[in-house]
């Protein structure tokens, strides 16, 4: 169940974005709000119009996310510009469209979906690790700075989940053969780790929890991401090097 529903059976009015809402199954309990976060000035309307029908924004909840596969030296600056631009900058776009809102009612919770490779970087997605890091970084400090007005900033760190973000992630175009190996197991292997991974249903109930719940900074589903946090604060050097490359299969 998405967290979208999961809000409506709590009570909350709940206005989703969509890019297109002519091509969207609707959600029961759920207004459809059309914005697309890479564009500022439909953001701001998106927002504009949620707060005209509202009349109030309590919770914002920023899941907008693309992954890349493919070596740092494959990867274009235009290819890298593009993911930051969904994963980073889109929140940038819609913090500042809904905190003159929650400034002004003197309270919020902003819920930033982040991701393990946030936290343990994997060879073949250093743009998407380093963007999950930018995600990390820009949530605590803008946590510092609204506190003061009543507005708290959470993090949700879901490791793989069966959905189809990973599993249709585009590899960079520009190839160069001395990779050719390494990048096609690194594919193969987030592909097979999707297959059998959880569903949705324990990241949706997270990413509930950080909005309705007491603040926490971080939260991970139950599951394998809570460990590897572990692994990246306790653990030699050694093991956390080795673990991703076991995952992914570089030699």
């Amino acid at each position: 169940m998405p967290p979208q529903k999961k809000f409506a059976d709590q009570g909350c009015q709940v206005l989703g974005t969509v890019r297109n809402i002519a091509n969207t199954t609707p959600l029961p309990g759920v207004t459809l709000i059309e914005m697309d976060v890479r564009d500022e000035a439909s953001v701001e309307r998106g927002i504009n119009q949620v707060f005209g029908q509202a009349g109030r924004i309590d919770v914002l909840i920023n899941n907008a996310g693309m992954n890349r596969i493919g070596a740092v030296e494959e990867t274009t600056t235009g290819e890298a510009a593009s993911l930051f631009d969904t994963n980073v900058l889109s929140i940038l776009r819609t913090s500042r469209a809904v905190l003159p809102h929650m400034r002004a009612q003197g309270r919020g919770r902003i819920v930033n979906v982040s991701s393990v490779p946030g936290i343990l970087p994997a060879p073949y997605m250093g743009l998407y690790s380093a963007s999950k890091h930018a995600v990390e970084g820009l949530s605590e400090s803008l946590d510092h700075e609204v506190r003061q007005f009543g507005i708290r900033v959470t993090l949700v760190a879901p490791s793989f989940t069966k959905t189809n973000l990973d599993a249709n992630s585009p590899q960079a175009k520009s190839r160069i053969p001395d990779y050719d190996r390494e990048p096609d197991l690194a594919a193969r292997a987030v592909a097979n780790t999707v297959s059998g991974a959880p569903d949705p249903s324990r990241v949706s109930n997270t990413i509930v929890e950080a909005a309705l719940g007491a603040w926490r900074m971080r939260r991970t589903p139950a599951g394998e991401a809570s460990p590897l946090r572990q692994l990246r604060r306790f653990m030699p050097a050694g093991p956390v090097d080795s673990s991703p490359r076991k995952t992914f299969g570089p030699a």
